[in-house]
């Protein structure tokens, strides 16, 4: 679960406000802010249909440096990235998009039975509520109590 006084939610809330639109008019998806140190560190995820590369992510880092010193935000640090195999996943869209993928789902509170986390195969979203098949069953989660939820890689044999 995110803890932070209500001055970092703001912070995030704002800088996310802020960088959206230049991540997006520059092609990529910001996938995830992360916000640490009291907005000492911005860790931003970005992605893009066939990937990000050390290019994709310098190049974000130099416009967004200029984009936040401009707007006069107060960081030390900037790290932009992939956000890798164990993707996260926080809109809606990203259960629909990636449905039929395996899914690692931790819930803030915990269902029926005392359960709160569901590892399983995704098979969309739905009215607010995220499909989980698990176990030979289909599981309907409701996205608003999703606390974290990514993507499980696929580890082949070698």
């Amino acid at each position: 679960m995110f803890r932070a006084s209500i001055g970092e939610l703001i912070f995030c809330l704002r800088t996310e406000e802020l960088i959206t639109p230049v991540v997006t008019g520059m092609g990529y998806e910001l996938v995830d802010l992360q916000v640490s140190n009291r907005g000492g560190l911005l860790r931003l995820l970005i992605d893009k249909p066939g990937g990000i590369g050390l290019e994709d992510c310098a190049a974000v880092s130099r416009q967004l440096s200029r984009v936040l010193e401009v707007e006069g935000v107060d960081y030390d640090r900037l790290e932009v990235s992939s956000p890798g195999l164990d993707r996260p996943l926080r809109k809606s869209a990203d259960f629909a998009r990636f449905a039929g993928q395996k899914a690692d789902v931790r819930m803030r509170t915990p269902d029926a039975s005392g359960r709160r986390r569901f590892v399983g195969v995704l098979r969309g979203e739905k009215e607010g509520r995220v499909s989980l098949e698990l176990e030979g069953q289909t599981v309907a989660l409701a996205i608003e109590d999703i606390e974290r939820a990514r993507l499980v890689p696929i580890v082949r044999g070698r």
